[in-house]
């Protein structure tokens, strides 16, 4: 199971980075995008077909989590980041290519290691609010470093905050489809919310920034987010050892350090 679940994640990564491109594309025909007028993104073919690419890529994401621990699925989301920089770079340079590198090989180890060592649990009530309590928190203050800042940097802070929020939204899926055909009404409530407000911030991200910055924001932020729930709240890490957690933190921080290398990318070649 555990195998089709990290093929199905696979996909979705390559789906996800196709529907980014299309949405930023349809999402730069619209000019001051504001929630009043986000209805206008319906006009755009482009921004149309990436959004329904996108439910594909949520499809594919639901099966895998219903599959698969939440640790093991969510880093996966991170190959979008390669597929979607490669995509649109017109040269491969130095520093791009560092950045995509680092961010992907962080990603890869840090699946590896949880892939073998995490331990499926279910999600309790509590530990859902927690998680929340913990999300809102953290996505407060990506909002505010947004509001204070412009281009690159807004639209990272953005995509950070939709990482955020959907690295719960991939604990509350697994919580909803593991109890299924009883239906947790919190939980199902709090992932509807949570993924509606990560895809405005991703929006607004393509409206102050590349797709390739938005996406590598969010995926790395997502399933980092993601794992720590799962492995900390959940106990998804029960088993691991004190290695394999040290392997697990020096992974992350190389995934974050790969993306913050994008976004100093992107800032260097709009001031140049």
């Amino acid at each position: 199971m555990v195998g089709v679940a990290i093929l199905c994640a696979v996909v979705a990564a390559a789906c996800g980075a196709l529907g980014a491109m299309l949405q930023h594309a349809g999402v730069r025909e619209v000019t001051d995008l504001k929630l009043t007028s986000a209805h206008r993104l319906v006009s755009s073919r482009r921004w149309v077909y990436g959004f329904l690419i996108l439910v594909a890529c949520a499809i594919l994401q639901v099966i895998a989590l219903a599959l698969a621990p939440v640790s093991v699925v969510a880093p996966l989301n991170a190959l979008a980041i390669p597929i979607i920089a490669v995509a649109r770079a017109r040269k491969l340079t130095g520093l791009l290519a560092v950045g995509v590198l680092v961010a992907t090989a962080g990603i890869v180890v840090f699946v590896s290691i949880t892939a073998g060592k995490a331990v499926p649990t279910s999600v309790s009530p509590k530990v859902a609010l927690q998680a929340g309590q913990l999300v809102v928190a953290a996505v407060l203050v990506c909002v505010v470093a947004a509001t204070f800042t412009a281009g690159a940097v807004r639209s990272l802070a953005l995509a950070v905050g939709a990482g955020i929020l959907y690295g719960l939204v991939a604990v509350l899926v697994r919580d909803v489809t593991t109890t299924l055909p009883r239906v947790e009404w919190i939980s199902l409530a709090g992932l509807i919310v949570a993924f509606l407000t990560g895809a405005w911030f991703i929006q607004l991200g393509y409206a102050a920034g590349p797709p390739d910055l938005v996406v590598a924001g969010q995926t790395v932020v997502n399933p980092i987010v993601a794992a720590w729930i799962g492995i900390k709240l959940l106990g998804e890490g029960s088993g691991m050892s004190g290695l394999s957690q040290s392997g697990l933190v020096i992974s992350a921080v190389a995934a974050v350090s790969g993306t913050v290398v994008l976004a100093y990318y992107h800032r260097a070649k709009v001031v140049a």
